[in-house]
């Protein structure tokens, strides 16, 4: 039996005081009103109106049982609009500090077309992982190296002039004993200043020669860009990255770099919400190329 239906219709008849009226004032035909508290009668065991011809009258039971019947329905409308709002909740999202506003846009309008309202949090990759660790977000998109990854960004290096070579090699840098300039320096930005990236890149840097100054791992992306417009240095980036930022990118020689991502959640249920419902969405939102099991 719907104990909640049948109270609803109950205390809307009782309200009343007519069977027709009480059914309308709950949205229900008169015959479903009937049924459900004649259902109601046969499991409390005692009838709760007197029927007549002028209307319906609470009995003694009736009148005991009200109060009760009353909380159960305040209760359950609480209850559903508790549900409401939580449906409708913001998910709080740590993403890419590096991520565009068009391409959030159309990931939350993307999300609100699953039901899912999302409130961004840029931050960079440690901020991220520390905000999800202390729940001060539901979910986050955390660096992760790239056999880990759900999504990966291929990585190479992008400069202000157009590069000769199809390839840049870390070893080109490298500064002749008579250059009198001051050496070329790869940037690293914020978002790769993470060991899978960074310490992978410092390895060939001291394998090829380079002077240590020539790795850089830059305080903001701003600082990182200005430096490379002003200089012939260059940025560690993707290739949408360059584009966005008016500069040439050029794949890197010496070894393969990617940006892993994975989505992390203060409970599996939620990762896995969100997963299924825009794994696409985020892998363009973060200019990735492929997502885990599909073929890449």
């Amino acid at each position: 039996m719907d104990l909640v239906g049948a109270c609803r219709a109950f205390v809307s008849v009782s309200d009343r005081g007519s069977f027709t009226l009480g059914a309308a004032a709950a949205r229900i035909p008169q015959p479903v009103a009937s049924r459900r508290i004649a259902a109601l009668e046969r499991h409390l065991g005692a009838r709760l109106f007197d029927r007549s011809a002028r209307g319906a009258a609470l009995t003694q039971f009736g009148r005991d049982m009200l109060p009760s019947a009353r909380r159960l329905v305040e209760l359950a409308e609480a209850m559903e609009h508790d549900a409401e709002r939580a449906r409708l909740a913001p998910v709080r999202l740590a993403v890419p500090d590096l991520c565009p506003t068009p391409a959030l846009a159309r990931l939350d309008a993307a999300a609100r077309l699953h039901g899912l309202h999302l409130d961004f949090h840029p931050a960079p990759p440690e901020r991220r992982a520390e905000l999800l660790r202390t729940q001060q977000v539901r979910a986050a998109v955390t660096a992760v190296p790239g056999d880990e990854a759900r999504w990966t960004v291929p990585l190479g290096l992008a400069g202000a002039e157009e590069p000769q070579a199809r390839t840049v090699y870390l070893e080109s840098l490298r500064a002749g004993r008579a250059e009198r300039s001051a050496p070329r320096r790869v940037w690293v930005q914020p978002e790769d200043d993470v060991p899978h990236v960074r310490d992978r890149v410092l390895r060939v840097r001291d394998t090829v020669g380079l002077r240590p100054a020539q790795v850089t791992v830059a305080s903001a992306l701003t600082a990182a860009v200005a430096e490379v417009l002003g200089s012939r240095d260059l940025l560690l980036c993707s290739r949408l990255q360059s584009a966005e930022l008016g500069l040439r990118w050029r794949p890197l020689g010496e070894l393969r770099l990617v940006r892993g991502y994975e989505l992390g959640a203060v409970t599996g249920d939620e990762a896995e919400r969100i997963r299924e419902r825009l794994d696409g969405d985020i892998a363009r939102c973060l200019g990735a190329r492929g997502t885990k099991g599909d073929g890449g």
